[in-house]
């Protein structure tokens, strides 16, 4: 079976302030690059058979040198850009309390079908993901594959992978940490195997 490893992008701009980045390009700090290089250490003998990420830069820079020390071809995906956070975009917890209280008390009760104003619901994000990781499937059935994404939609897509309500996911999965590592093996039938979470 193809073994998936999920990985999110390294540490943004944005990430001292908490602010929700979505599909705004914000770019890697000096400690994000620096992570990148740490998984690309990683990949140079993990065996990899290709590298997948999403096209904005926090996620292909984090992917780029990657695939470059596996040797593996890199494939960029718009599927896997993060999910649209609406009015909520570039702005932190407070900043959204201020705004709009009640659809931030929404989201937080149920973040999948509760989206920001103007933003993505959580089943219409996995149902344009899910097909690249089935792409990467049917390519590499045996298979490891580097998958660099976004935090709250690798969350959902592990929620639809595990057979959980995609509402948990920020329950479930509290935090996917800047490249860090998640490992998956998608079954035949049925849900996944989550064989590690978080790891460095």
């Amino acid at each position: 079976m193809t073994e998936l490893v999920l990985g999110r992008h390294g540490e943004t701009e944005w990430h001292a302030d908490n602010r929700y980045a979505g599909r705004t390009d914000v770019a890697l700090t000096p400690r994000g690059l620096d992570q990148a290089a740490t998984l690309a250490d990683w990949a140079r003998d993990a065996g990899l058979d290709a590298v997948y990420c999403s096209p904005l830069s926090r996620a292909h820079r984090t992917a780029e040198p990657a695939a470059a020390a596996a040797g593996a071809p890199l494939h960029v995906r718009p599927a896997l850009v993060e999910v649209d956070f609406g009015a909520g975009d570039g702005l932190t917890r407070d900043e959204m309390a201020d705004r709009f209280p009640e659809a931030l008390h929404a989201f937080l009760a149920a973040p999948a079908s509760s989206p920001f104003p103007g933003g993505e619901r959580g089943d219409a994000a996995v149902a344009r993901a899910r097909p690249v990781l089935d792409e990467v499937v049917a390519a590499f059935p045996d298979g490891r594959v580097l998958v660099v994404a976004h935090q709250t939609l690798l969350r959902l897509l592990l929620c639809e992978l595990l057979g959980l309500p995609l509402d948990h996911y920020r329950a479930v999965f509290p935090r996917l940490e800047s490249a860090a590592r998640t490992v998956v093996v998608p079954a035949a039938s049925g849900p996944a195997a989550l064989r590690a979470l978080n790891v460095r």
